[in-house]
């Protein structure tokens, strides 16, 4: 046996070790497939994780309905950005640091009071079923609304999300705008219509 065989020689230098492939089921290969759009593998990793994430977020705020809150949001964060985790953490650490940041921007804006009623009896309390509260919809529900939010003119958007979202009132809206109130609420009213026939195309089976 040749030095060649025992030592391979790639361009004059030591072949390169190749990088080891993930175990299958593991929580990288499962965020590799997710990060490529696999909702399969994405709904693994939530299976797994939502109890801890929960009983992180619930010892932060001591809150159990707080905690259920910013789980679903943690996971919403999860969804956006797994697509950047590279495995040079464990995954779980990865998913601890974004829940504590979610929890920490929820203390920061603790005080919103969500404005549960319209004034303008035309606006639709509801995009679709269970939607007047995005915070309590299943996960994979609230993963199909912030897609469709991108579809939203950015004017329709940031009044949608600062409104159901966020929970400010149109009068602080329009304040931090810098439009008038009715604008705020006609503004939610044509995100709303919008919103409500992205989802009912994508629940629709298409038509051959």
């Amino acid at each position: 046996m040749t030095n060649s065989e025992v030592f391979p020689i790639v361009h004059g230098g030591l072949a390169a070790p190749k990088k080891a492939e993930p175990a299958p089921n593991s929580d990288l290969a499962l965020a590799i497939a997710a990060g490529k759009g696999d909702m399969s593998a994405f709904e693994k990793i939530y299976e797994r994780h939502n109890r801890r994430v929960y009983s992180l977020c619930l010892r932060m705020t001591q809150n159990a309905a707080e905690a259920e809150d910013l789980a679903q949001e943690a996971f919403i964060q999860l969804f956006r950005k797994i697509g950047s985790f590279r495995g040079d953490s464990a995954f779980t650490t990865w998913l601890h640091r974004l829940t504590v940041n979610q929890c920490l921007m929820h203390f920061r804006k603790r005080s919103v009071k969500l404005e549960k009623t319209t004034e303008e009896g035309e606006t639709p309390v509801q995009i679709v079923s269970g939607t007047e509260n995005p915070n309590s919809m299943p996960i994979m529900d609230r993963i199909a609304l912030d897609n469709a939010l991108t579809q939203l003119p950015p004017g329709y958007r940031t009044v949608f999300v600062l409104h159901d979202v966020e929970g400010h009132e149109h009068e602080e809206i329009a304040r931090m705008l810098g439009v008038a109130v009715g604008t705020s609420k006609s503004q939610l009213h044509k995100a709303r219509m919008k919103l409500r026939k992205i989802l009912r195309a994508r629940n629709e089976p298409s038509k051959n």
